[in-house]
């Protein structure tokens, strides 16, 4: 290897990259545990079809037009690095160029995976694998180039010329990925029943596994985006733990205030809340700014949930309220929080800066935003338009598992037979009321 290849950086890295992989699974069990019990296949299939199908565009062209040299003004690379061309024996920073490209595939997979929990219940599972393809590659791919590529100042027009920070994807990722839900979930349309009768999640642990799951991943996705063990890495990492651990705080102080239980789905949902907030900022402000990014997003991300029933858009699992609201919100807290101790020289308003960072902040979050939603209402649309997005009524009602799987998360034939002598095993099973988020 060349001279400045670092075995230490380059094994961090590679185990970094291994603790975002994890977290597609955490996102398939904690949207399976949120959907209908007829429906936590397709949640968990829609998971699994971003792996294979990302994994492959990834290496045949999705990394040369996110990281490949820029083809002008900071808007998308070229195919220099096509079928990852020049990079097998090339070093990125201090690490081999593959495990850079390793590390940053998980990040291309995870997005679109975030986007299923908006459309759950609905979606036929052929034209979402069709939708995974091309929305990689014409909607994630520019965005990661805009935000993820530096190039002394010749690479992404966000984070290399504009300077606006999101370190590890609060933008790229997040606000990305729930934007493209938002406008999915239109395209799309309303559940059928919906809000009328609002479904509650099916499995409460399986909620919280893929909670912890994200939590843990959630460290190499952050702290992993140093690209080396150094003290960033340790900032980032820490930064990480005490901001969800705050925003947990959050969340459930808001479901108290409201006359809600602290319950365990608003928990994990506050988790997820605190993660995706500190994830553009975790390099940028101190533990105790981490504090308050983490117990406003939590906050502020209960709230939102709220805003879908008012607006009237049927986001079935809140993508929206935790990941773009708790990515905007940590995006434009590093315009109040950021630290020069931390971000090299950049202060923001709370430490004496002023106003321009927050600036920045906000216009590469609005771009990322527009540009997110708009191609992929067009994307959506034109698959509906063609082979058809949503399944049936009769197939929705009767359960999307059955229908595009052939099979069922739970077989409880022989459990629920009735019992001879026993008439309570005859008689309709009473539900608890609906839980939901927020």
């Amino acid at each position: 290897m060349p001279a400045d290849f670092n075995a230490g950086d380059t094994a961090w890295v590679l185990a970094a990259s291994a603790l975002v992989m994890l977290m597609t699974p955490g996102v398939a069990f904690f949207y399976g545990g949120l959907a209908r019990v007829k429906s936590v296949l397709n949640m968990i299939m829609m998971s699994l079809a971003c792996l294979a199908v990302v994994s492959v565009l990834w290496v045949l062209v999705g990394y040369s037009l996110a990281f490949g040299q820029d083809a002008g003004a900071g808007l998308i690379g070229n195919l220099g690095n096509i079928g990852l061309n020049g990079t097998i024996d090339s070093v990125t920073g201090t690490v081999p160029t593959l495990a850079f490209v390793t590390f940053q595939l998980m990040f291309a997979i995870i997005t679109p995976a975030l986007i299923s929990g908006a459309i759950a219940d609905r979606a036929r599972f052929g034209a979402w694998v069709l939708f995974v393809g091309v929305w990689s590659l014409v909607v994630y791919a520019p965005v990661a180039h805009w935000v993820f590529f530096f190039d002394d100042g010749d690479g992404g027009w966000i984070a290399d010329r504009l300077k606006a920070f999101d370190f590890a994807g609060g933008m790229a990722v997040h606000m990305n990925a729930s934007a493209a839900a938002l406008a999915l979930a239109l395209v799309l349309g309303k559940r059928v029943g919906w809000p009328k009768n609002e479904a509650r999640p099916h499995n409460i642990p399986l909620i919280v596994l893929g909670a912890a799951l994200l939590w843990f991943g959630w460290f190499g996705f952050n702290a992993g985006s140093a690209v080396a063990a150094n003290g960033l890495a340790s900032v980032a990492f820490l930064n990480t733990q005490v901001a969800t651990a705050a925003a947990i705080i959050g969340w459930l102080l808001v479901e108290r205030l409201r006359g809600l239980h602290m319950s365990a789905v608003g928990a994990s949902a506050g988790a997820i809340a605190g993660l995706v907030a500190i994830t553009p900022a975790c390099a940028s402000v101190s533990p105790l700014g981490a504090l308050a990014v983490g117990v406003i997003a939590g906050a502020v991300c209960s709230l939102a949930v709220l805003v879908k029933y008012r607006l009237g858009f049927d986001d079935s699992l809140d993508v929206v309220a935790v990941h773009f609201v708790g990515g905007l919100a940590g995006a434009l807290l590093i315009g109040f929080f950021a630290t020069a101790a931390v971000t090299g020289g950049v202060d923001g308003l709370l430490y004496g800066g002023g106003p321009e960072q927050l600036g920045k902040q906000a216009i590469a979050a609005a771009a990322v935003g527009l540009y997110s939603f708009l191609l992929t209402y067009i994307i959506g649309k034109a698959i509906d338009a063609t082979v058809g997005f949503r399944v049936s009524e009769e197939e929705e009602v009767l359960g999307i598992d059955a229908a595009e799987h052939g099979e069922v998360a739970y077989d409880l034939a022989d459990t629920l037979a009735p019992a001879t002598g026993h008439r309570a095993a005859e008689e309709p099973a009473r539900h608890a009321p609906p839980v939901r988020i927020g």
